[in-house]
C-alpha cells in the first residue's frame, strides 16, 4: 500500500456532509480506510449561507473519518454545487505551427482556450473545460491530438460556468475548517467517478444526482460529458409535502419518508397498502394513524414531476443513452425511485453504487447511492496524486501519455 497517497473527498450538501478517506491499494483500486457524517448547516441549495455553521459541520464529519482511519487529514477535494451553473458545448480552432506541424501540448491548450473565449455574465467564471474529442483537419473523434500531425486543429469542450463567489464562500467555510482545499470537483462529476465505467460513459448515459435541494443532470457519450443542467428541487420536496399533507412538523416528516416511504404505489401488496404508521401532528401529543397508501399518495406525484422535469431535459438533448440512467444522493434512495425513473425516462435505470473494481477496503459501508460524490472526489483525488507520481521518471513518450490523462485536472 502506497503510504504517500492519501485521497479525502468531502461532499458538502444541503441536508449531510459526508468524509472519506482512501489510500492506494496493490491493485490501483482505493481502499477506503475512513469515513464520516454530519448534519449540515449553513447551507441553501448548494450556497454557503452561514460559513461558521458549514466549517462545524466540516470538522465533525472529517473528525469522525480520522478516528475510524487513524489518520490526520490536512486537505482535501471539495464538492462544487449551485443551482445556478449552467454546461455549453463551444469549439476552438487553431493552426498547427511547430515542426513538422507535429501537434504539441500547447498547441492543445490553445485550442482549449479558444474554446472558452466566451463573455461572461458579471461574477461568473469557468469552472470546468471537459474536452469533447478533437478534429485535425477535418478527421473528428480523435481524443489524444498530442503527437500526431496535422495543419488544423479544431477542439469539441463542454464548459460549466457558474457565480464565482459560490465557489469563494465554500473555499472560505472549508478553511476555517482547518483544511486546505486542493481543487473543487463538480458533483455529477465526482458521482460518475465513483458509479460509472468506461463503457457507460462511451455508450451514452444520464447520471442523475438528487440533493436534498439540487438535482444535477449530467449526460455522458463517446466517453465525454455532453450535457449538464442543475434543477432546483430534491428530497426535501418530499419531506415538505409530508409535512403539509399529514400537519406533522420537518422533522417527523423526515423520518416517515426515510422509514416508510414508497413512490411507487404499485410495488406494494393490499396488505402492505392498508398498513397503519402512528404520527404525531404538530401541536398535538395524541397519536394519530394513516395507511401507507395514503403516504404513497403524497409521494408519487412528486416524484413523477420531479423525474419528468430531468427528463424532459434529456430528451431535449436528443443524446443517446444506451447504458440508460444512474440515480444517485441521498434523494434517489426512496422506494420506488428506480421504478418510476425507468417509466418516465423509457429508459434503464439503476441505482448508482460504488463499482466493485475501483474500491475496497471499507467500501461496503459506504456503498449507497448518497455516498457517491463523496467516494468520487477521493477517488479523483488518489488518481490525480497517482498521475503526478508517474510524471516523474517517465520517457517523454510517456510523459505525454500521462500529462493527456492529467489533462481534465489541469483545466479545473
Amino acid at each position: 500500500m502506497n503510504r504517500e497517497i492519501q485521497a479525502v473527498g468531502i461532499d458538502i450538501g444541503t441536508s449531510k456532509v459526508r468524509c472519506v478517506i482512501g489510500e492506494q491499494s496493490d491493485n490501483s483500486r482505493m481502499n477506503i480506510v475512513g469515513y464520516g457524517e454530519a448534519d449540515s448547516r449553513g447551507l441553501r441549495r448548494g450556497i454557503v449561507t452561514g460559513a461558521e455553521a458549514v466549517s462545524e459541520a466540516v470538522r465533525k464529519a472529517a473528525g469522525e473519518a480520522e478516528r475510524v482511519s487513524g489518520l490526520d487529514i490536512q486537505s482535501a477535494v471539495v464538492n462544487l454545487s449551485g443551482e445556478h451553473f449552467r454546461g455549453e458545448n463551444k469549439n476552438g480552432v487553431v493552426a498547427v505551427a511547430g515542426a513538422g506541424r507535429e501537434i504539441t501540448e500547447e498547441d492543445v491548450e490553445r485550442a482549449i482556450e479558444s474554446a472558452s473565449a466566451m463573455q461572461l455574465p458579471s461574477g461568473w467564471e469557468i469552472v470546468n473545460r471537459l474536452p469533447q474529442e478533437f478534429i485535425i483537419d477535418g478527421q473528428d473523434g480523435i481524443t489524444e491530438p498530442v503527437g500526431m500531425s496535422g495543419a488544423r486543429l479544431e477542439s469539441l469542450v463542454h464548459i460549466v460556468i457558474g457565480p464565482s463567489a459560490g465557489r469563494q464562500n465554500l473555499d472560505k467555510a472549508v478553511r476555517r475548517a482547518g483544511l486546505d482545499v486542493d481543487r473543487m470537483m463538480l458533483e455529477p462529476l465526482a458521482a460518475a467517478e465513483s458509479t460509472l465505467t468506461d463503457d457507460d460513459k462511451e455508450y451514452g448515459c444520464a447520471l442523475v444526482n438528487i440533493g436534498a435541494e439540487i438535482t444535477s443532470l449530467m449526460i455522458f457519450g463517446r466517453g465525454a460529458v455532453q450535457h449538464t443542467a442543475v434543477f432546483p428541487f430534491g428530497g426535501l420536496h418530499f419531506t415538505k409535502d409530508i409535512a403539509v399533507g399529514l400537519r406533522v412538523s420537518i422533522q417527523e416528516a423526515n423520518k416517515i419518508k426515510h422509514h416508510y416511504g414508497c413512490v411507487g404505489s404499485f410495488m406494494m401488496e393490499d396488505d402492505e397498502k392498508q398498513e397503519i404508521i402512528e404520527i404525531v401532528p404538530v401541536g398535538r401529543t395524541e397519536t394519530r394513524g394513516l395507511t401507507k397508501e395514503i403516504l404513497c399518495d403524497i409521494m408519487q406525484p412528486r416524484a413523477i414531476e420531479l423525474l419528468q422535469h430531468v427528463a424532459d431535459e434529456t430528451a431535449g438533448t436528443r443524446a443517446q443513452i444506451s447504458s440508460g440512467v444512474i440515480l444517485t444522493g441521498g434523494g434517489s434512495i426512496a422506494r420506488g425511485m428506480v421504478e418510476i425513473a425507468e417509466q418516465v425516462f423509457d429508459a434503464p435505470t439503476r441505482l448508482g453504487y460504488l463499482e466493485p473494481e475501483y474500491f475496497g477496503g471499507l467500501a461496503g459501508e459506504v456503498k449507497g447511492p448518497e455516498w457517491a460524490v463523496s467516494c468520487g472526489l477521493a477517488l479523483s483525488s488518489m488518481r490525480s496524486q497517482i498521475r503526478e507520481l508517474n510524471m516523474n521518471g517517465k520517457s517523454s513518450t510517456r510523459k505525454v501519455a500521462e500529462w493527456f490523462e492529467n489533462f481534465r485536472d489541469k483545466f479545473r
